[in-house]
């Protein structure tokens, strides 16, 4: 079966500290990983979406296989491997805010090699979506990034990539470096303000979108939280403002906009349009604790941005 979506990336198992227990040690399982939650938020708007990955062959390899049926996600290549773990990161609590701790070193995500990518299925996609992430944490997996990309443009499928610049990954002159050397590569790009004000040195988003443009992106939208998102093309830019709701957790917003916008993309819609939905879906993601259990689903969006605002 042909996909309209396929991500590639490093899915994480989260154990978030909740404060219970006598100790306040209690932590509660969840699910993490940019690019899951964007193919998972697709699903969820509709679309055909498959995920490529490596996984233990572990329990928390098994949830996640188990997750990503349960939403209808194709994972029909996965790899899992005995002799390497799936990632996995602990969230704690203190008076200076969240901390987070990764043990993702050595993890089958970060093993996997450009050998390991399924070039026949990236190429009945419509669309693939990668991260930095992804080409930080280690080199087989950026090497495995750039060859899934190559896929894609010589088989005419669309790429879409999230800049999402994590320093603790990687040092900031090979984040530029790489970053920058792959956007000129993909059909759309979701640098957040916040990342591209790190990447590029600007600060304004006008000159930041111009920046991205006359590197090669073709469309590009500059998330910016609360104030919405600016999207830009050759020619044509708009801000699309965002929503005000009841936020209590961002975790997976992001992504969450990046699945919907794509899947909006997918079904016809033009870039506006695609963008004021994704923001109605990424709003109502931040309504719940966690990343993948507040991500909307399609008949939620919809019924939120049919109501009066």
């Amino acid at each position: 079966m042909a996909l309209d979506l396929i991500a590639l990336g490093e899915p994480l198992v989260e154990f978030n500290q909740s404060g219970e227990g006598t100790d306040g040690t209690f932590y509660r399982l969840g699910f993490g990983g940019d690019t899951s939650n964007t193919a998972i938020a697709a699903a969820r708007q509709g679309v055909r979406a498959g995920y490529f990955t490596g996984l233990g062959q572990d329990a928390f390899g098994d949830m996640f296989m188990q997750l990503w049926a349960a939403e209808g996600v194709d994972t029909s290549h996965v790899v899992r491997r005995a002799e390497a773990h799936t990632g996995m990161y602990f969230v704690t609590h203190g008076p200076d805010g969240h901390v987070f701790s990764y043990m993702r070193a050595g993890s089958v995500a970060s093993l996997v090699k450009p050998q390991d990518i399924p070039a026949k299925y990236i190429a009945g996609a419509k669309y693939l979506h990668i991260s930095g992430i992804s080409q930080a944490i280690s080199d087989t997996a950026c090497d495995s990034v750039l060859a899934a990309i190559d896929t894609a443009r010589a088989a005419g499928v669309k790429v879409a990539y999230d800049t999402n610049l994590r320093l603790k990954l990687w040092p900031l002159a090979r984040a530029r470096a790489i970053t920058h050397a792959t956007i000129p590569l993909c059909d759309v790009i979701f640098p957040s303000l916040e990342d591209a004000t790190v990447l590029t040195g600007l600060s304004d988003p006008d000159d930041i979108a111009s920046f991205y443009l006359d590197l090669g992106a073709s469309l590009c939208l500059l998330k910016m939280g609360k104030d919405g998102v600016l999207v830009a093309e050759r020619g044509n830019r708009q801000k699309i403002a965002g929503y005000k709701v009841a936020s209590v957790d961002a975790t997976g917003a992001g992504d969450t906009f990046d699945g919907s916008f794509l899947a909006m993309l997918i079904e016809g819609r033009s870039p506006i349009e695609a963008a004021r939905y994704a923001n109605a879906a990424a709003a109502l993601s931040t309504c719940g604790y966690g990343a993948v259990a507040p991500i909307p689903r399609r008949s939620e969006v919809e019924a939120f941005l049919n109501a009066p605002h």
